[in-house]
């Protein structure tokens, strides 16, 4: 038996010996490693994080990581999805018909809103590691961010739309992600959770010209 298959018939068994003694799935493992990577990104950044730290905080081996991740690069790709997937459900869709009227962005926004702040942890992550996912975007590796924002191009370029509606959607796209900043790198002590999110929804209620409640 040669070396590679000696080395796959390692990851192999390890991986096996990793889903028996926790009794979890191959997908339960792989998102294991994810949240374990995440907070891992969050604290020490990308680059000085290793994959043979990641497998040390799941107490495995580097050859179950390799058996879920061929690369520290694949995982950061892996959690850049999860982003997206969140966003995406209530971006995509939106670049024409009935849901391009400008009447339902505030609804859009909130959806938007709730899902961002029911996993901070990703967007801190993705802001704290900015440099990481510049390098990725240039390589070409991520298709799902290249259709979020030609979604949000189709939406600035509908001719139906009128500048001023445009500019307002611009806008309150960046006062949502702004906003996002406060509650993941700002401490608040006294800000609850529920006021943050009522707050932010006002800011960007109010850049889009429709009061929350209304």
């Amino acid at each position: 038996m040669d070396a590679e298959a000696l080395s796959k018939g390692a990851v192999v068994q390890d991986h096996g010996a990793v889903a028996q003694a926790g009794e979890t799935s191959p997908h339960d493992t792989g998102e294991r490693i994810l949240d374990v990577a995440l907070d891992l990104f969050i604290e020490k950044g990308y680059d000085k994080t290793s994959l043979r730290e990641i497998a040390e905080q799941l107490g495995v081996t580097k050859a179950a990581l390799y058996y879920h991740f061929k690369s520290k690069q694949d995982i950061l790709m892996a959690l850049h999805s999860r982003m997206h997937g969140l966003l995406g459900d209530s971006i995509l869709g939106l670049g024409g018909g009935a849901s391009a009227d400008p009447q339902s962005w505030p609804a859009m926004f909130d959806d938007l809103l709730d899902k961002m702040l029911a996993n901070r942890k990703l967007f801190l992550m993705h802001d704290r590691n900015r440099a990481a996912f510049e390098g990725m975007h240039r390589e070409g590796h991520d298709e799902a961010h290249h259709d979020i924002e030609a979604e949000f191009r189709r939406i600035l370029n509908d001719p139906a739309i009128s500048l001023r509606d445009k500019v307002r959607f611009s806008c309150a796209q960046s006062a949502l992600l702004g906003g996002l900043l406060i509650t993941t790198g700002i401490d608040l002590p006294d800000a609850s959770l529920d006021e943050l999110a009522d707050l932010l929804r006002e800011a960007v209620h109010g850049v889009l010209g429709q009061p929350t409640g209304e």
